[in-house]
């Protein structure tokens, strides 16, 4: 859980981030989401650095529904030795439900951005953001990914305006 609160702390710092939004100032679009088939185990394949995700070497996040309305969150970090640490928190959307905006807090009444940014029409794979560009994840249904796959990703990252050379990826 610590490196999710730490997220909070130092979100500004030291993150590549986008240098198309840090040029045009213009927050990404999203992309509309059936919660229920948003729902379930997502891999993350890449993502740009970031502190709370340090050492990490493979990521899973796991998403389910509540009572409330809200979404469960459990994300696993597993590091080079094996040893894993959980994170867990709640996500809420924010404007309209189908939207992919949504909103994610592992500590207390703070809350950060998560958008839907791009997404396969089967859901099998899922590229999110935030506003100001700072973070991206690519999540997968599946375990690993294909070199094919990659390069698929790289381009979809380079026409959000990511440099994919940026980005940490799974081995």
């Amino acid at each position: 859980m610590r490196y999710l609160i730490i997220a909070l702390a130092v979100s500004l710092a030291g993150c590549v981030g986008n240098p198309v939004y840090r040029q045009s100032g213009e927050p990404h679009t999203v992309v509309t989401i059936d919660q229920a088939r948003y729902l379930g185990l997502w891999h993350e394949q890449a993502r740009l650095p970031n502190s709370f995700e340090r050492d990490c070497v493979h990521v899973t996040a796991e998403y389910g529904a509540r009572d409330d309305g809200r979404i469960s969150v459990i994300n696993r970090c597993v590091n080079a030795e094996g040893r894993s640490r959980d994170a867990v928190g709640q996500a809420r959307f924010v404007g309209a439900p189908s939207e992919g905006k949504l909103e994610v807090s592992f500590f207390g009444p703070f809350w950060g951005d998560y958008w839907v940014l791009e997404r396969a029409d089967d859901y099998a794979w899922s590229i999110v953001g935030e506003p100001q560009g700072r973070f991206l994840w690519v999540l997968t249904r599946a375990e690993t990914i294909t070199p094919a796959q990659r390069a698929h990703f790289e381009r979809r990252i380079s026409a959000l305006g990511y440099r994919p050379s940026d980005l940490i990826w799974r081995e």
